[in-house]
């Protein structure tokens, strides 16, 4: 969700006024996917190389989350939105790690989109976790090193139980990954659009989802539709 800081900028805003924009157009963005039949829907909200950013705007978004998920946790569960969050948690504030455990919870049997928040998250660091505890459970003898394939790297991921995102929305004008979900996006299409994040809106993801349409999925293979 890239162009918050500069769409504040372009308007003579503080940069915390395009977080708070840009939390408008997520929750936009989430009821549309979900009116459109789309099964999940992952933000990347926060990433580990996020708290280099200036105390003050870390802070602001921190209370930010907290503030979000308290007002809208009850239109998550009427709207049957199964909410989770991605990433080292434990490093968040406490009060943030209470409201997150607590919309969990009381969203896991919600029977709509799956929404996943990646917070405090970074895909290199995701998988040396994942290396790390297969490492572990191999020192301890419950596997043996042969038998460590995909499915047993990926049942190691944050994202376990999710399916692989189809097709990755860039804003911003931005042409990179950016340490985000390195191992699920190995498939997935890319989508670049130089609007920033909080004037993200229905035109905008339709013109995404119409291109993703357009494409041509080989996964390394042929073209099945050539002779």
């Amino acid at each position: 969700m890239d162009g918050n800081g500069r769409w504040a900028a372009a308007k003579g805003l503080p940069r915390v006024m395009g977080h708070q924009a840009g939390v408008e157009a997520l929750k936009t963005t989430l009821r549309l996917c979900s009116d459109w039949g789309i099964s999940a829907l992952t933000a990347y909200a926060f990433s580990t190389e996020n708290w280099s950013r200036p105390g003050q705007e870390v802070n602001f978004l921190m209370t930010l989350f907290e503030q979000v998920l308290q007002k809208e946790l009850h239109s998550l569960e009427r709207e049957q939105v199964r909410i989770r969050f991605l990433g080292e948690l434990e490093a968040l504030p406490e009060v943030l790690q209470q409201r997150i455990q607590d919309s969990t919870e009381r969203t896991a049997g919600n029977t709509g989109i799956h929404f996943n928040v990646c917070t405090n998250y970074g895909g290199r660091r995701e998988l040396v976790r994942a290396a790390q505890r297969l490492a572990r459970q191999a020192a301890e003898g419950l596997i043996v090193p042969e038998e460590i394939d995909e499915n047993s790297l990926a049942a190691e991921l944050f994202t376990t139980g999710e399916q692989d995102p189809d097709l990755l929305i860039r804003t911003s004008g931005e042409q990179r990954i950016s340490n985000f979900l390195l191992w699920q996006l190995a498939y997935a299409e890319i989508h670049v659009t130089e609007v920033y994040w909080p004037d993200f809106n229905a035109i905008t993801l339709k013109q995404a989802l119409m291109d993703f349409q357009s494409r041509q999925r080989r996964f390394g293979g042929l073209d099945t539709r050539q002779s």
